[in-house]
């Protein structure tokens, strides 16, 4: 058995039932090393098997050899096991391991976590793009940016900046001011659920010259948009 979890942002907290539950029967614990660091303190006894960044075949094809030989398997992602996770890559692999029963287990995905530290920017219609071109051309990553900015929908933006991408957030904003105003208010959120979490608001022209790492997730709001009171509100349209 293979139960593919996502953990929300990683703290006990923001766990679903439905996660704790699998993370409960499993034999061993596999996922990326700075995951399965987050749940170690709340499994102190589990066997666990953990891997680097880019290494994500090797790790699902191992969880997956670990469920062949007859072991219970949690393999961790964070936020939600489908929302940038593993469950689809699990799923791919599927056929090579017929005798392996899976199951997809949705956790609480930056998305939905950072809006609510933020107020309810998501309200309406919205996109989530990563901005990581690891996977994802940087041309097809324009592409999706452009057009979710001109269909007016409030944005969420994964995987923001990193070492070699310092500038892609600024790129991205420059993109987006293509259709939306430089005065459409944002908000950014670092380590949502985690000890240190910070966040700030803004407008996209500040958004671009603002510093973000890859524990940041950014939002930008559409038309209708507007702070109330500290928090960043995109209103569904009821009459108030």
């Amino acid at each position: 058995m293979l139960y593919v979890i996502g953990i929300g942002p990683g703290g006990e907290r923001s766990m679903t039932a439905e996660c704790r539950a699998a993370l409960d029967l499993a034999d061993v614990i596999v996922g990326y090393t700075v995951y399965v660091e987050l749940i170690r303190p709340l499994y102190p006894n589990a066997r666990t098997l953990d891997t680097a960044m880019t290494q994500e075949v090797e790790r699902v094809r191992s969880a997956l050899e670990l469920a062949e030989r007859g072991e219970t398997v949690a393999l961790v992602c964070s936020g939600d096991s489908g929302v940038y996770g593993m469950a689809g890559l699990a799923l791919e692999l599927a056929p090579e391991f017929p005798s392996v029963t899976i199951e997809v287990v949705p956790g609480v995905t930056a998305a939905l976590s950072g809006a609510a530290a933020l107020g309810a920017p998501l309200t309406h219609d919205f996109a989530v793009i990563s901005l990581s071109d690891l996977l994802t051309p940087w041309e097809l990553i324009a592409k999706r940016l452009r057009c979710a900015a001109e269909g007016d929908f409030a944005i969420a933006l994964y995987n923001p900046s990193s070492a070699k991408r310092r500038d892609y957030l600024a790129r991205a904003c420059g993109i987006l001011m293509e259709h939306k105003s430089p005065e459409t208010p944002c908000g950014v959120v670092r380590n949502i659920g985690r000890i240190g979490e910070t966040s700030a608001l803004m407008t996209l022209a500040e958004l671009r010259s603002t510093a973000v790492d890859m524990f940041t997730t950014v939002f930008i709001g559409n038309s209708q948009t507007r702070v109330i009171s500290g928090k960043l509100v995109t209103p569904r349209g009821y009459r108030v």
